[in-house]
């Protein structure tokens, strides 16, 4: 088999971190390659250089045997034939699928755009895709997880020869992951290459060939899939056992306490929704991507808009106007969209961790620096932050290292219940562990969390208690004992509707 990718020695270095230290590997024509390592661990920077994105680094990048060096990632998909499909998605939502895929590259006819030929070509390419919206449908309208497929539409619009995969199915429903995995065995027998980075590591067993691991910048080494098993993974990655699998390393510590009680609450999407939180409990919501379960919570913290019913808040009737209300009052919400709605774009990992709790910090009527670093210092102990600076803007951070920043913003806050949705999307899995443990000790100062995970041995490890949605109505409510993934799924189906 022919190689389709090679890097040589490949050095890059940022001020004051060497970020790849001489990484050297192959990936063949054809095959479906996984980028394993823990967040910071280079991954996205090697993929960067890949791909035209950053242009300065030593060592050589070779495709199909000829070196090539990208001005911009523009140059990369026109004349190398690569495309990457980011994590988070970057969409224009007031023009048309199609118009988003093609963006730049419009089929033209005596100087005008041809949208028939345009509109003809995605329609195929999402329908390929198994996608149920088409080319003139307004991406606004699109949700997360279409979003999604709409971007690996736009690989294959451009017929890449070689296509990279950065967490692409945190945002897919079951139905969608199906459809990626499916077009993805396609792509393979049509010798297509395809460089796949995920920290789910079911999916890396069930569609790579060869893993490439990498730890702190170096080279771990690269090996077929089919002969390790998952341990050997993550002791690679981590370089330490690592128990992948969320597990409570405490008891319960529910009361019977009602600490937050919403009744028959109803929203743009989701209706008639009942749950109650207890001091001490961690609630988990489960269900398959489009559920309703973030709408929900976004509506009980006053960031959306709510149809009808009540929030109650220890004992007393609330009326959030936004979530700084919810917050003023107790309650915070860690938003699943971490980049528009997490963090301060152009502030440090100090400010970021401090932004909703700067009443801590004040020393008469200034703020205490000193006190904010060391609170930024002591979550990037815990979280295990790359780099490990307070002192570094957290937009220049890996996404997994990102939403460990929002983590600890949202741990240093007082507040008695904290609603996490989808906390360890794209991070690793040393820091999930981290991440579980920050939960349960959180919960064990008398405090309650919410946690919303569309990984199902997530919120079932995590979990005393899960309330199940589907199409935005509550279907089952399981206590731990009854805990099953087959369960689940029923309930997260639609079947067993909730009495």
């Amino acid at each position: 088999m022919s190689e389709a990718i090679r890097f040589e020695k490949i050095n890059k270095y940022f001020p004051g971190a060497h970020v790849l230290k001489d990484v050297s590997f192959s990936v063949d024509q054809g095959e479906v390659h996984a980028l394993l390592g823990e967040n910071g661990a280079g991954k996205s920077t090697l993929l960067n250089i890949l791909h035209g994105i950053y242009t300065e680094y030593d060592g050589e990048v070779r495709l199909f045997g000829e070196t090539v060096h990208f001005k911009n990632p523009n140059d990369a998909i026109m004349e190398g034939k690569i495309s990457k499909v980011h994590q988070e998605t970057n969409v224009v939502k007031d023009i048309s699928v199609g118009e988003n895929v093609a963006l730049g590259h419009e089929p033209s006819r005596a100087g005008f755009v041809s949208r028939g030929e345009l509109n003809k070509k995605v329609n195929a390419i999402l329908k390929q895709l198994g996608c149920t919206f088409r080319s003139e449908t307004k991406a606004g309208q699109l949700s997360a997880g279409e979003m999604q497929m709409m971007a690996i539409a736009k690989a294959l619009y451009y017929d890449s020869k070689i296509i990279s995969l950065d967490e692409p199915t945190a945002s897919l429903s079951m139905k969608e992951t199906e459809n990626l995995f499916r077009v993805i065995g396609e792509l393979k027998k049509k010798g297509i290459t395809i460089l796949y980075v995920s920290h789910r590591l079911e999916e890396i067993f069930q569609i790579c060939d060869r893993a490439t691991i990498l730890r702190d910048g170096s080279l771990i080494g690269t090996v077929k899939v089919a002969d390790v098993d998952r341990a050997s993974l993550i002791r690679m990655m981590v370089g330490r056992d690592v128990d992948a699998l969320a597990t409570r390393t405490k008891p319960c510590m529910a009361t019977e306490e009602v600490l937050l009680k919403v009744e028959n609450l109803s929203g743009e999407k989701f209706r008639d929704v009942s749950f109650e939180l207890h001091r001490g409990e961690i609630l988990g919501f489960s269900g398959l991507v489009g559920a309703g379960r973030t709408e929900l919570m976004r509506a009980v913290c006053g960031v959306d808009h709510r149809k009808g019913g009540k929030v109650f808040l220890r004992g007393k009737e609330m009326h959030f106007k936004n979530s700084s209300d919810a917050l003023k009052n107790g309650i915070g919400l860690l938003p699943e969209d971490r980049k528009t709605q997490g963090f301060l774009n152009l502030s440090t990992n100090i400010d970021n961790m401090a932004i909703s709790s700067l009443k801590k910090y004040m020393t008469g009527w200034f703020v205490d620096t000193a006190k904010k670093r060391k609170n930024c210092e002591k979550y990037i102990e815990l979280l295990d932050v790359h780099p490990p600076k307070p002192d570094t803007l957290t937009a220049n951070m890996s996404g997994g290292n990102q939403q460990k920043v929002i983590i600890g913003r949202w741990l240093s806050a007082d507040v008695d219940v904290l609603i996490f949705d989808e906390p360890t999307k794209g991070v690793d899995v040393g820091a999930r562990v981290e991440i579980y443990r920050l939960i349960e000790e959180f919960v064990e100062q008398g405090k309650a969390a919410i946690v919303i995970s569309s990984d199902l041995p997530e919120v079932l490890g995590i979990s005393d208690r899960i309330v199940v949605m589907y199409e935005g109505r509550k279907t089952g409510e399981i206590e731990r004992s009854q805990m099953s993934e087959e369960l689940a799924m029923e309930y997260a189906m639609g079947g067993k509707q909730h009495e």
